[in-house]
């Protein structure tokens, strides 16, 4: 039975690692300063809960961001200091090391207005040399002392960035901690102690002090700035909200799939590496003072839809959303270009004219999802992506374009719409396939001979081929379904193997073994079909029961699909090579990239290529997935005959390329470094 904590005070409450808490009700509950890391969580309802700081802490802290103002006076009256030099006549050395700090203070405050703290630093560092130099040579032209003066340059640099830091973290850490009104308060006084101070430690110095409060507001502002959202000082922010999650309720590491987050107070909460599929945050307050980490809730506009539901006509392009709860959501003309909504819940959402683009959708759940009129182009669709009762009564396969404006309706006709349930069978793809891609010199005998091995030499697999593609002149892809958890890499590998040594054999060889199997020579006919069809692609519905599990005897229907059959194919294989990279092993340093990131990388600069014509892009795609494959393999002579064929499979599509394109760097960049992973360099 489910534990109730509902209502009650658990502030400094310790549930650190507790696996009884799932589907735990803490609604109402005051739960400032719990700890619930490493804790499962799933189906917990914390709706109208209280987190955040205890009371101790919360004054603790703001108490630090006092004394951060103290520091930031004192620092921007230093600034002050130097810069009033200018005005000392009897030391031409104070001159210039006052000239030279004023300079430097200037670039820093209008690079910090214009485009934020981070870039206002980044300017100041980018000039130090410059500044130093440019001292050095001023100081021995007029002979006075040199290093006086750059390290008057050097305190410059330091106090700006940490005058300017110290200032603005204070304000934006005490904006944080506090609530409206203590925060109001907290806020005001935090200004007037860095103000005063300021004023007070540099009116000594007469220009100094007008300087010093310079300094001051230009802290308040950025502060202000901040407040408001303004993400070019989004740094300072970042790292306020950091401190002041210090203390605060902790959800790190703990998993909070199907948790209830509705109209709860969730300031100063830590949700580091947590696992928040389907989570719901409808109404919640205070999302943006959470330390978020990596997780989809570090983007304020992804914040901003999921408390409030709404999302129309905004653009998602390339985000990570994976696992986010949009359930009956409003996602109307939202753009979710290449991005991960894959485990997401979007159950009753109304995605009507949403760009679908590339968009990878795995174990997504569009149950009862309005799909009218949205853009389809290369979908991520999966075997566990949910379609049921979805509404749609038409979709556009592709975004147009000024070349190409025709989106490709379906249905074709303008004047049909889907019938209720027909868009799921419409739409439904294939999935767990073994792609074997023919780079060149088909040979469509030993095609049929090598795969009737492969499948008498492995039945569990119960190879169905479902799909032949040709690709240009003399490419070909063989596509069959696999059982579920069958070693694609290995398959591969083997039928790769076979393959070649059937091709090295004479016509008169090859016969030999044709004429011990009638079906062999009815897969070549079919095989030699394909290649003679004018289109790119040639589906069929094989089923061979006779071949181990397979039959060709009456059941082909190969047959050329005209029109853009690969648009809606490209969307199924990029879905695959995503699934495929998910599943491998993240790199154990994070400074240096492994078979994952880089093939991911690659991944997202194929898919995302101008360059590649469709065909060419989905036969690359292909080989990421299978080096994806190859990846995953613990036999490292099949891992490394696999790794091999593939990138040299790559190599040869990029090289018909001009070598400017984005696609190419990116090889000539990446694939040694796979082949090096793979013990191939």
């Amino acid at each position: 039975m489910a534990l109730d904590f509902s209502g009650q005070n658990l502030r400094g409450r310790n549930f650190k690692g507790r696996q009884d808490l799932a589907g735990a009700n803490f609604s109402y509950a005051d739960i400032r300063g719990a700890n619930f890391t490493n804790a499962n969580l799933t189906g917990a309802n914390f709706s109208h809960a209280k987190a955040g700081l205890q009371r101790r802490w919360a004054i603790f802290l703001v108490f630090v961001s006092w004394l951060w103002s103290v520091f930031s006076g004192f620092l921007w009256a230093l600034n002050g200091y130097f810069v009033s030099l200018i005005f000392d006549t009897s030391s031409l050395e104070k001159q210039i090391a006052g000239c030279t700090v004023l300079i430097v203070l200037i670039v820093f405050f209008l690079v910090t207005i214009r485009q934020g703290v981070a870039a206002g630093l980044q300017a100041i560092a980018g000039t130090f040399a410059y500044a130093i130099a440019a001292a050095f040579g001023v100081a021995a032209a007029f002979g006075v002392a040199a290093f006086g003066v750059a390290g008057a340059v050097a305190i410059a640099f330091a106090g700006a960035g940490a005058g300017a830091g110290a200032g603005t973290y204070a304000l934006a850490l005490a904006y944080a901690i506090a609530g409206a009104r203590a925060g109001a308060v907290a806020f005001a006084v935090a200004v007037t102690v860095a103000v005063a101070f300021a004023f007070a430690f540099a009116g000594a110095f007469g220009f100094a002090g007008a300087f010093a409060g310079a300094g001051t507001l230009l802290s308040i502002y950025i502060s202000w700035r901040d407040m408001k959202g303004d993400e070019k000082h989004s740094l300072i922010r970042n790292i306020a909200v950091t401190f002041a999650a210090t203390g605060g309720t902790s959800f790190r590491y703990a998993d909070l799939t199907g948790a209830d987050f509705t109209q709860a107070t969730l300031k100063s909460t830590d949700f580091r590496n947590t696992i928040l599929i389907c989570s719901c945050w409808h109404q919640a307050k205070m999302l943006d003072r959470v330390r978020p980490g990596l997780t989809y809730l570090q983007n304020s506009q992804v914040r901003q839809l999921l408390t409030t539901g709404q999302g129309q006509d905004k653009n998602f392009d390339h985000q990570n959303l994976r696992g986010i709860n949009l359930k009956e959501a409003n996602l109307a003309d939202a753009s979710f270009i290449g991005a991960d909504l894959s485990e997401a819940n979007l159950q009753d959402a109304d995605l009507s004219r949403a760009k679908l683009k590339q968009t990878q959708l795995d174990g997504t759940d569009l149950t009862g999802a309005t799909l009218t009129g949205t853009y389809i182009e290369d979908w991520g669709i999966t075997n566990t992506t949910k379609l049921h009762g979805v509404r749609c009564e038409y979709v556009f396969m592709r975004l147009p374009t000024k070349e190409d404006p025709d989106p490709l309706r379906k249905p074709d006709n303008n004047q049909e719409v889907f019938a209720d349930g027909d868009f799921a069978d419409f739409i439904q793809p294939i999935f767990d396939t073994l792609d074997l891609y023919h780079n060149q010199g088909v040979d469509p005998r030993a095609v049929a001979i090598a795969f009737k091995n492969l499948a008498e030499k492995h039945p569990e697999a119960e190879l169905e081929i479902v799909a032949m593609e040709k690709h240009g002149n003399d490419k070909f892809l063989l596509r069959a379904k696999t059982a579920p958890g069958s070693d694609k890499s290995q398959l591969s590998a083997e039928y790769f193997d076979d393959y070649n040594q059937l091709k090295a054999l004479s016509q008169s060889q090859q016969l030999l073994l044709v004429e011990k199997d009638k079906r062999i020579r009815n897969l070549e006919i079919m095989v030699n079909t394909a290649l003679g069809q004018p289109k790119s692609y040639t589906q069929g519905n094989t089923i061979m029961s006779d071949i181990s599990g397979i039959s060709i005897q009456g059941s082909s229907n190969v047959s050329g699909i005209a029109g853009n059959s690969s648009v809606a194919n490209l969307g199924t294989i990029s879905g695959n090579v995503s699934i495929a990279l998910t599943q491998l092993p993240d790199s154990p340093d994070a400074e240096k990239p492994g078979i994952k990131e880089l093939l991911t990388q690659l991944h997202s600069c194929i898919s995302e290529s101008a360059d590649l014509p469709e065909t060419d892009k989905a036969d690359a795609l292909i080989q990421i997935q299978a080096l994806a494959e190859a990846g995953k393999s613990p036999q490292e002579s099949t891992k490394q005959k696999t790794a091999k064929n593939a990138i040299t499979m790559l190599k040869g599509i990029f090289s018909g390329l001009p070598a400017v394109a984005s696609v190419v760097e990116a090889g000539n960049k990446l694939l040694p470094a796979i082949a090096k992973l793979f013990g191939l360099g």
